[in-house]
């Protein structure tokens, strides 16, 4: 598909990407991804084994969710790569907003950098992305 979706350096998008997760919705993502770790599902292991406040979401499950404003800024079928780094818990509870920033572009194809911060301005995810566009 050809890319139809013209951005210029230093445009932003930012969106709630999540409001109040709620546990339900990691358990969900448990599911949909086969990812059963107990860190993420079982309350009472996550605090008295593993010496956590509570269970926490998984990693991917907030790279998804911070993915989501790119494919829907550019569409999916234009993304060419996205990567990101994991820098701090997301717990039930929280709300998460994603800024994605143009950074270049050249050719036909941008590049973006990412960061979701939590309801208190924490940073949990930064990345990276170059996607296809008009």
């Amino acid at each position: 598909m050809t890319a139809t979706h013209t951005v210029t350096v230093g445009e932003v998008r930012e969106e709630v990407v999540v409001d109040n997760l709620s546990r339900t919705r990691i358990v969900q993502y448990a599911g949909a991804s086969g990812d059963y770790n107990p860190l993420h599902t079982d309350e009472r292991f996550a605090r008295e084994v593993a010496g956590y406040p509570g269970v926490f979401a998984h990693g991917m499950l907030t790279m998804g969710l911070t993915g989501r404003v790119l494919s829907d800024w550019v569409g999916e079928e234009n993304l060419l790569s996205y990567g990101v780094r994991f820098t701090a818990q997301v717990w039930p509870g929280d709300t998460l907003t994603t800024t994605a920033t143009v950074t270049s572009v050249a050719d036909g194809v941008a590049e973006f950098e990412l960061v979701t911060k939590n309801q208190s301005g924490a940073t949990v995810v930064s990345g990276t992305a170059t996607a296809k566009v008009g």
